[in-house]
Order: C-alpha cells, then structure tokens, then sequence
C-alpha cells in the first residue's frame, strides 16, 4: 500500500454555506410547468401567443377577448399589433423566418375562429394585392411567403398561382378590386417578362396599377432605374416579404396617406412599343456571342474517357436515406429554411444552436417523407465535338450530326466557353459528354399544397425546402455516379463539404445558370435523354415539372469550373 498523506491542517476563514447561497443570490427560482401566461392581461396573452407562435388555449383566449372586444377590434387593435412586433423582431434580426411563419399560423388559427362572427364591412380591410408568378415560371415559394406575411398583417390577398400571363394578371386584379400588382419570378428569363408586362400595362393603359416586383433574379437596380424609367405608373422593388409589407402599408394608407383607388379600364393606348431582345441582370447577359475565332486558352484534353454506353438509361430503385446523406445542410438551413445567426451570437455557439434548432426538424422530416419523396434519375453519354462556341452531339456512329447546343462566351477576362472544355471537331477522335435528369416526384408538392392550404406555414417551408435541396442531394450522388462510370472518379473528396464545393474532377452546369443560360436548350436534353418515362416533363417556358427536379451536363474536362458571362 502507498504511504499515507501527511496531515494538513487549513483554517477556513469564511462561511461555505454563506459563500454558496451568495452565488445565487440573483438568480430567481422558476419552474417549467409555470404557466407564461400568468398574470397578463388578456390583451397582452392573446399579443404572446402571437410573438411567441404558441397555439395551446388560443381558443379560450380569443373567448375570454371577446367578452369586452368585437371580432374585429380583436383582429384589427391586438392581433394585428402583435404581427407588427414580429415584423419588427424579424427587422432587427431578432427573430428568424420559421419562428415568424409559427407566429402567422397562431394569427391565422385565431382569424378563423373569429371570421364567423365577423359581419364583412367595406373598407375594412388595409388594403389589397393580387399576386402571380409570371408566365413561365413554376416556383411559388416566395410568393407564398408574401401572402402569408400580407394577409395575416390585414391586407386582402387574391393569390392566383404560377405561369400567369399578363392577360389573366390583369383580368383578376379587375375582377377582384385589387389596388396593387404584386408579381413574382425566380428566373432571371422572368425579369424579362416582367418587364414586358409592364410594357403592356403602359400599352392597355392600366398603369394605375402600382407594382410589386420580387424574386431571386431581380436587382435593386434593374427595379427603380431601368423598369422605373418604362413604366409609367409606379413600380418597386421588394426584397423579402417585409419590404412587400412596408410598402402596401405606404401604398395602402398605412402611413396616413390617402388609400389608392381601384384601378380602372381603360382604352387601349396608342402607343406602341418595341420589345427589347435581351438585358443584362446582375452579371448574366441574356445575349449570345458569336465565336469571333479567339478561344480561351483552356487546353485540350489528351485522353477522353470512353463512352460507358452510348444513349440514355434510368434508374429509380434508390435509397433515400442514403440520397438524404448529400443534402447540403448549409443550403438547406441557411439557404431554403432561411435560419440565420442571431445578433451577438459567436461562430460555435451559433453551430451549436443551429444544431439545436434545426437538426431535430430535419430528423423528423427524412423519416416523414421518406415515402412521398420518389427518387428518379435518367443519364446518357454521347460523341461529341466543338466548333466554335457549338457543342456538337453526334448519333452512335459518330459522323453524323443530331443536334447542338450554342453557349455564350465571355467577353473579355478568359473568354470562356462550354464548348472549350471537348475536343474540336477536326481532331482525331470524338469527345465524351454526359448528361441527367433528376427529379424527387410530384407527391411532395401536393404535401406542400395541403400544409399552405391549412395554414401550417412553418411546415410548409420546411417541406419545400426538403423537396428541393433532395433533389439537389440526387443531382450531387448521381454526378459522383457518373464520375466513376467516365472513369474520372480520380478526385473524390473525402468530406462531404467539399463535394459541396466541387472539389472534384470536371463539372456539372445546369441550364439556366450563367454558363449556360438559355433554358430552351432543356428542349435539346429533352431529346436526347427522353425523360418523360421518369415523370418529367417540360413547361411551355422550358422549365421543369415537377420543380423538384434538375438537369445538367456533365463536362470531364479537369479545368472545367463554374463561371460568369461577362
């Protein structure tokens, strides 16, 4: 045994029981089955269950309010006023996107439950907006977004959904009274159209119409100069729903000024105008430039990977949760969930409360739509040449030309090309291209419908933004696929986050992005893969149906990296 330790005698000069309550002599005792409710008036209770997104007793809350206050007294003097303070918090950066749609479905519950005993008086509404999503363009989410902040902050909304054309535009707003024109696009193609509805708006003489216009691929810029200077009445940019909300409320009488009135028919001006073929947004040019006979300086490839097959094929027969293992969590948390870190908060904490916050939601989801998301893939290889800024796809002998795709070239800078990364057509040997189609099916949409539908808006979020970033995740696990197929998998990133980066040998472009900007060429992979067994088809505007699902094609060449047309 070791030897005993001395003997240490120490003198404790202070009271240990005195110094340990001292430690907590400014901490106040609470417990967690307390009620948060207690001791407020039924005026503020009925404002927490608002900011704080609690449902539980909404129901006898909104009973006991309506003891002293008519339906629309409550609506319009407390619920309302808690909707602003959310919309202040979220201003601030003080509260995030899911925690204000939690708030909206707790205003929505409580405005059900008092539209029954509410007499319709005119006038009582703030003001009112017809939204679109203009002609072509299938996405909806943003818009969604805006009707759900606009109509539980008081304003009338008539939604009428995706791929609307000017004409139904402007028949409904007439129909429904609307005071403004609120349009949304994601596509930088959309921006065009809303200009062109703008134009003819001026044309039809309806520019009494104020405009709303919002969407990813639309510029501050591109709004109050260029749009601003065409149209002669009012348009405005917004960049999220809240601007959307500040400027109904200025438009709207919100800030004591005179409500707008209904715009009027009237006749058909007869000024015409001329339709501008194409525009610059942010750093994408709509044109295309002829190869004038200086390429970039990529270099030829020595060897091309063989063809693995030549045509298309599919595959369906997938493991979700192993397709759930390549989403991008930083696009999916931060990107489509739109949580964002708090003010004050540092890098690890702020990890570790997004963990917190987000990881169960998404655990919860994977398992809830493991049987609603429906994983389908269709990819093929095919000889191929360049000549000039053309990619040429030959038939399986290799000779004959099937069709071509024509990419823009950077003005200056590297002068960059798609076609630049594949042999040229007076080399020796074909080249190799690949191409696929994904998609997670249309059954989520129909989820997301339902949760929009009955007002479950936190969920509804979260669900679109699971549908997009799985397919994304089936995009990415089909490409490393596709990789090893070529015989390039020589590159593979160990961790996923840099899979997430591209760190990896070659690239995939998708149509519509800047490299390859022009969506028609869908009509061109189209043909070559034939999709449509996969469920996938093509819109009118040569986008994808269902929208959870994207295109590409694959490009070996090592140098090949994403660019800008410039």
């Amino acid at each position: 045994m070791p030897p005993s330790e001395p003997t240490v005698e120490r003198t404790v000069t202070y009271d240990p029981l005195i110094e340990f309550m001292a430690r907590f002599e400014n901490v106040k005792a609470t417990s967690s089955s307390a009620d948060p409710f207690e001791g407020l008036s039924i005026e503020d209770r009925l404002k927490k269950h608002i900011v704080d997104g609690i449902k539980k007793n909404l129901d006898r809350d909104v009973a006991e309010a309506l003891e002293q206050y008519s339906p629309l007294d409550i609506i319009n003097e407390i619920l309302l006023d808690g909707m602003k303070t959310v919309g202040e918090l979220f201003g601030a950066g003080k509260m995030q996107l899911p925690f204000v749609l939690q708030s909206a479905e707790v205003m929505k519950a409580a405005v059900r439950q008092l539209e029954p005993l509410m007499e319709k008086v005119e006038g009582s509404e703030k003001g009112s907006i017809l939204l679109a999503t203009v002609a072509g363009d299938v996405h909806d989410i943003g818009k969604n977004l805006v009707d759900i902040i606009l109509s539980n902050n008081g304003y009338r909304v008539v939604n009428i959904g995706i791929k609307q054309p000017i004409n139904t535009i402007l028949d409904e707003a007439k129909k429904n009274k609307t005071q403004v024109i609120g349009l949304s696009g994601l596509l930088v193609k959309s921006t065009l159209i809303m200009r062109d509805n703008l134009l003819e708006m001026n044309e039809r003489g309806l520019h009494g119409f104020p405009v709303i216009l919002g969407g990813a691929a639309l510029t501050r810029g591109y709004v109050e100069e260029d749009l601003r200077s065409q149209y002669k009445g009012r348009v405005f940019y917004a960049q999220d729903a809240f601007e959307g909300l500040k400027l109904m409320g200025d438009l709207c009488g919100g800030s004591g000024d005179t409500p707008l009135p209904i715009a009027a028919e009237a006749e058909e001006g007869e000024t015409g105008y001329q339709r501008v073929s194409s525009h610059r947004v942010g750093e994408v040019d709509q044109d295309l430039y002829v190869f004038d006979g200086t390429k970039s300086d990529v270099e030829a490839v020595a060897t091309s990977p063989a063809l693995p097959f030549y045509g298309a094929r599919r595959f369906e027969k997938f493991d979700i949760f192993e397709v759930y293992k390549y989403i991008n969590p930083i696009a999916l948390v931060r990107g489509q969930w739109q949580f964002r870190r708090p003010e004050g908060m540092g890098n690890v904490e702020f990890t570790e409360w997004l963990e917190a916050e987000s990881g169960p939601i998404f655990e919860r989801l994977k398992k809830e739509l493991a049987s609603v998301l429906k994983p389908k893939v269709k990819w093929g290889y095919f000889p191929c040449a360049s000549e000039g800024n053309d990619l040429i796809i030959y038939r399986d002998d290799e000779r004959t030309e099937w069709l071509r795709f024509t990419f823009p070239r950077q003005r200056d800078g590297k002068r960059l090309c798609l076609s630049d990364f594949f042999r040229s057509k007076d080399a020796d040997k074909r080249d190799t291209v690949g191409f696929h189609i994904v998609t997670v099916g249309e059954d989520v949409s129909k989820v997301e419908k339902k949760l929009f539908a009955d007002g479950n808006y936190q969920d509804y979020l979260f669900v679109h933004g699971m549908g997009v970033e799985t397919a994304e995740a089936l995009a990415e696990y089909w490409h490393k696929q596709i990789r090893q197929e070529m015989g390039i998998a020589d590159q593979e990133p160990e961790e996923m986050r840099l899979l997430f980066s591209a760190k990896y040998h070659g690239a995939r472009y998708s149509f519509g992005y800047p490299a390859c900007p022009n969506l028609e060429d869908q009509a061109k992979l189209f043909e070559l893969l034939q999709p449509q067994d996969i469920g996938i088809e093509l819109s009118e505007e040569f986008m994808l149906v269902p929208e959870q699902s994207t295109s590409a094609i694959i490009v070996h060449h090592p140098e090949a990296k994403y660019f800008n047309i410039r």
